[in-house]
């Protein structure tokens, strides 16, 4: 009765069963049940695994993203980061072309950016509603309060229109109105009012910083000015005196002097940019001493060694030319013997070493530290120009370093970093 039940399949299949087939035939009906257990078995070992993934793709996730609130405040620094940098140039055409998709999303609506001239951008707003915001921008820029807009002012004669408030807020540079952002929103008048505000002194803060960042490009160029003033008066009497003298006796090095004199007054008067490589000014260096040799003949001798691997390394146009100028002048000339001035220029890993030394009259430390500071202005003018120059770039710890002692000579070492923000050449 056992076998007929069990031939006729009364009994019902077990999922978890092992079966051992017999030979012949008559096992092959159990084997086949056996594949099905099996099939069975890796269609649910799959479905485990596929949602165990899908759970734990789904927490980590959730971990990565952190909460709403987190995700928002993500997005919002996200896109503020990305409109900033097109405003670093100021309210320029370009410039708000770029920041304005970004502002839009910031604030969630369309955007108009114009400047005391007119519009220099607009982002998502249609013609009929830009011509109703007009006369409130210009408002704006006349007086410099914000105007805000109800949906009756904003009405367009669409019906579907979904617009219900205007708002345009003041752009200000040291207190002085210079632009204005408009926007309008399906939002109410005082929501949006508050969000533009922000949105519009975001705007203000980096029109600031663009501001900041010409007046200190100016300042390294009237410095740079200054310093180009200083090398005229005594050096171009100088080296017109020592080529003076060659053109009766020696007309051929009276030519050549004069050749290297045009070619170090054109580069030093030139409208370059504030950097340069250290081949360029070491070429300078080099046109100086020439003519510093054709005047003092044997009482000068030069040392110049340069590690190869640090003559494409950018820095501040005129360092190291007023060094060697400044040796030659305050140390060298007023000595009544013979003197050496040596120039090292070497590769320290990441930066590059400078070393100007001469055997000269030397200074009195205590004169220095006054010459450094700027309080001891009349001579020198050159050491506490090039450290005010390397301390404003680089950085405090990349000033000049003097040793000097009278009757001693003088030793000026700095360094030069090989890689710095914002240190390119232009």
């Amino acid at each position: 009765m056992c076998d007929q039940r069990r031939a006729s399949g009364a009994e019902p299949p077990r999922l978890w069963k092992t079966a051992v087939g017999r030979p012949g035939g008559a096992n092959r009906g159990t084997r086949r049940g056996w594949l099905l257990d099996e099939g069975v078995w890796f269609a649910l070992a799959g479905g485990v695994l596929l949602c165990a993934a899908v759970a734990w793709f789904a927490f980590r996730g959730s971990r990565r993203l952190g909460a709403p609130s987190h995700r928002t405040t993500y997005e919002t620094l996200h896109m503020a980061s990305r409109a900033a940098p097109a405003l670093r140039n100021g309210l320029t055409r370009e410039g708000a072309r770029h920041a304005a998709p970004h502002l839009r999303r910031l604030l969630g609506a369309g955007v108009v950016l114009a400047d005391r001239s007119g519009t220099v951008a607009v982002e998502d707003v249609d013609q009929v509603h830009f011509d109703l915001l007009e006369p409130s921008v210009l408002s704006t820029l006349a007086t410099g309060r914000p105007q805000v807009l109800t949906s009756r002012q904003l009405a367009c004669g669409d019906t579907m229109c979904s617009l219900q408030a205007g708002v345009v807020v003041p752009l200000r540079v040291d207190g002085e109105v210079v632009g204005a952002l408009a926007t309008v929103s399906p939002v109410g008048p005082s929501a949006l009012s508050r969000l533009a505000t922000e949105v519009g002194g975001f705007v203000s803060t980096q029109l600031e910083l663009a501001q900041l960042e010409r007046e200190r490009s100016r300042a390294d160029q009237a410095e740079l000015r200054f310093l180009r003033a200083q090398i005229a008066p005594h050096f171009v009497y100088n080296a017109l005196t020592a080529i003076e003298s060659f053109i009766r006796t020696d007309p051929e090095r009276a030519r050549e002097l004069l050749v290297v004199f045009a070619d170090f007054t054109r580069y030093s008067f030139r409208s370059h940019g504030q950097f340069v490589t250290m081949a360029d000014e070491l070429r300078l260096v080099d046109s100086y001493l020439d003519l510093e040799r054709a005047r003092f003949g044997d009482r000068m001798s030069v040392s110049v060694r340069v590690a190869p691997g640090v003559l494409g390394v950018v820095l501040p146009s005129l360092v190291i030319q007023p060094l060697v100028e400044n040796a030659v002048r305050h140390g060298l000339e007023p000595s009544e013997r013979p003197g050496t001035l040596s120039i090292a220029i070497t590769d320290e890993g990441s930066e590059a070493g400078v070393r100007i030394e001469d055997d000269g009259v030397g200074a009195d430390p205590v004169r220095l530290v006054g010459v450094l500071s700027g309080s001891d202005p009349s001579e020198a003018v050159g050491l506490h120009n090039v450290d005010e120059r390397l301390r404003a770039v680089f950085g405090e710890d990349y000033g000049l370093r003097i040793r000097s002692a009278l009757g001693l000579g003088t030793t000026v070492t700095l360094r030069i970093p090989k890689r710095h923000p914002g240190v390119v050449l232009s």
